[in-house]
């Protein structure tokens, strides 16, 4: 009660619109899913610019990837206990200090580090858009609106990233893929200072210094090992060390976090069964779902030939498919329950992905690209809506922060180890080949173990998420 009298003086010297909150959180989570898809068109003018090597290209990707997947958790727990505003506002500004890094960088190095630094930004920064815009709104119909535009914001971003990217590259430079954050990051950390109320729920509790190292460096560590799969296969040393060391610290992890007078992640939290397994089912979905989107970006190009801004624009309407999902499941939610509508999201998704399986070298774009596309993408909203509104629904107020960012980590860990595992599937189908036969039948077999993971997701959220949950309820 203390902590909630302390914060309200702030709410009433400037009580903003519930709008413009949900906005700035939006605006934030939307830079954040953008820069992990936005560089991947402008990757050769990179090469060609800055020298890169083939390993150092990877790492334009990688070190972004990496470093927000292993501070998630850290950027979760600092908002609660120092503040979701004002870790918003220093995740923002790291995050554009580094985008006019990258952009104005002269070497590859400069470039990686300043990649690295932005997913670090990221990693504060996004748990707090979730934390701040269930706290601006209140729990019940309005607040899954609200979540389902950060869902149909962040899954936009993600969507927007290679037409975004191929009109920058097009249009200017490979530079302005980074430089475009910094505009857009200065507008909404000016309207972030002024607008957003700063709240928290640390009960005093300190920072858990050992636990956040630990799970960082295993999950980064881990994220390094898989990472590797595409380049040195599975069972080479190079991925096999980073992937044993990574789960190793991880292991470390969970035994400090049982011992420890205020964790990190206390485990208990695990228990609470629309948390636990909300997230699991994030995690399968993601691991999918961030496939879908590379492969078919790939599938565009190296096989129909398509230029990267056509590539972009052909998968407009599975942007709008994404947004239409997200932006439906809080009307069925009501009706439904949260269980019944993101199952029904895997079904959708599930028929999409089998759809694209069946794939040619000489597809047509109606039926080989935007109709599966829009089945893909539209399930994949329906999904990911009310499996966030269960999980966040499920925690205290002291851990919100946690748990935005175990969403999150979930998504972003699900479609790193997926995306590695299905690249090393396709790869193996080709067996070398660059033929767009060969190419066509290596992503066709990525859809179809796609196909099945959604599957296995279906039984999981059938068998595992609370029934009888609705938007309304929350419970």
């Amino acid at each position: 009660m203390l902590e909630a009298t302390e914060v309200t003086p702030t709410v009433r010297r400037s009580t903003p619109p519930t709008w413009l909150v949900v906005a700035l959180a939006c605006a934030g989570q939307f830079l954040v899913v953008l820069d992990v898809s936005v560089v991947n068109v402008a990757l050769p003018s990179m090469r060609t610019d800055l020298g890169l090597s083939p390993q150092g290209l990877q790492w334009v990707v990688n070190a972004y990837a990496i470093a927000f997947a292993g501070f998630m958790l850290l950027g979760g727990r600092a908002g609660d206990l120092y503040g979701r505003k004002r870790m918003f506002l220093v995740g923002l500004a790291l995050f554009t200090l580094a985008s006019l890094g990258g952009g104005l960088a002269q070497e590859g190095g400069q470039l990686l580090v300043a990649r690295a630094v932005q997913g670090l930004g990221a990693a504060v920064l996004a748990p707090s858009t979730l934390t701040i815009l269930t706290s601006a709104v209140p729990e019940g119909p309005a607040r899954a609106r609200a979540i389902a535009t950060w869902t149909a914001v962040g899954a936009g971003g993600g969507a927007a990233g290679g037409l975004v990217g191929g009109a920058l590259v097009d249009g200017l430079s490979w530079r302005w893929v980074l430089l475009i954050n910094v505009p857009v990051g200065a507008v909404v950390l000016a309207g972030a200072m002024r607008w957003l109320a700063e709240s928290r729920n640390g009960g005093g509790r300190r920072l858990d210094l050992p636990g956040a190292v630990l799970v960082t460096a295993g999950l980064a560590t881990l994220a390094y090992g898989i990472s590797q799969t595409e380049a040195e296969g599975w069972t080479a040393a190079a991925t096999l060390v980073p992937l044993v060391a990574g789960l190793a610290l991880i292991a470390l992890f969970l035994v400090v976090e049982s011992r420890t007078a205020a964790p990190l992640m206390p485990l208990g939290l695990f228990r609470v069964r629309s948390v636990s397994s909300a997230n699991a089912a994030m995690f399968i979905g993601g691991s999918a779902m961030f496939c879908m989107w590379y492969f078919m970006t790939l599938y565009a190009q190296n096989v129909l030939g398509y230029s990267p801004l056509e590539a972009g624009l052909a998968l407009v309407p599975s942007s709008l498919a994404v947004l239409l999902g997200s932006k439906a499941a809080p009307r069925f939610m009501p009706l439904l329950g949260a269980r019944t509508v993101a199952a029904l999201g895997a079904v959708v998704a599930a028929a999409g992905f089998g759809w694209q399986s069946l794939m040619t070298s000489q597809g047509a774009y109606l039926t080989e690209i935007m109709f599966p596309g829009i089945l893909m993408m539209l399930g994949a909203g329906l999904m990911a809506t009310p499996l966030a509104a269960l999980a966040t629904s499920g925690a205290t107020p002291g851990e919100a922060g946690l748990v935005s960012g175990l969403i999150n980590t979930s998504r972003t860990m699900g479609g790193s180890l997926g995306l590695a595992v299905m690249s090393t599937i396709a790869a193996a189908r080709t067996g070398g080949s660059v033929t767009p036969a060969a190419l066509t039948e290596g992503y066709a077999l990525a859809f179809r173990v796609g196909t099945v993971v959604l599957l296995a997701g279906l039984v999981l959220m059938l068998a595992w998420l609370p029934r009888g949950v609705s938007a309304a309820s929350g419970k």
